[in-house]
């Protein structure tokens, strides 16, 4: 089955064409698969090859460089943590087994309620905010243990909080929406 619909095929082109190479478009492609799917199967990987005029191993090669395009099916809300250095110190790897504990079996793939999938993360890039937690790549600073709690049973509720900075984009659907460059499903440009 087709992952790009006829409007989404038709999106697809619209993206492409914004760049004067064509092969630029790969990686608001890629959100654009993850906005239809929740994730990039390997259908996603080969149509976006097909868009670009490029192999499906070139655009593989980009999605599984990058931590934001999930491989394998993930919840509406993927929960990364940073437990490198900064994040580290400051409490990020307990942040992490906190996080698996609240969250339960098979955590790192889909929670059994569909809703989540955690991430521990490199790095965010915003050390001076440790520890991060980010939702949907939406950051949240210097997250307690109590605050973890907190997020998650928002999550669960399908409530994010806001985010430290701005507004939350949504679940990853319509956060990757965002992402190709495209507004909310169904908005007019």
């Amino acid at each position: 089955m087709s992952v790009l619909t006829p409007e989404l095929r038709r999106e697809s082109e619209e993206i492409a064409a914004r760049y004067p190479t064509r092969r630029s478009a790969l990686m608001p492609l890629l959100y654009l698969v993850q906005s239809a799917e929740g994730w990039v199967s390997r259908e996603g990987l080969q149509e976006v090859a097909d868009v670009l005029g490029i192999t499906t191993a070139e655009v593989e090669a980009v999605a599984t460089f990058y931590t934001m395009f999930r491989l394998e099916p993930a919840g509406r809300y993927v929960v990364s943590i940073c437990t490198n250095l900064s994040c580290a110190l400051r409490g990020g790897k307990a942040l992490y087994e906190r996080a698996h504990e609240l969250m339960g079996p098979g955590a790192e793939q889909v929670t059994e309620d569909g809703m989540l999938t955690l991430h521990e993360e490199e790095c965010l890039g915003a050390c001076d905010a440790a520890p991060l937690v980010q939702v949907n790549f939406a950051n949240y600073d210097r997250v307690t243990e109590e605050g973890l709690a907190e997020l998650i049973e928002a999550l669960r509720r399908g409530d994010p909080p806001p985010p430290s900075r701005g507004e939350h984009p949504g679940d990853l659907k319509a956060t990757s929406r965002l992402l190709a460059g495209l507004g909310p499903e169904g908005a007019s440009e």
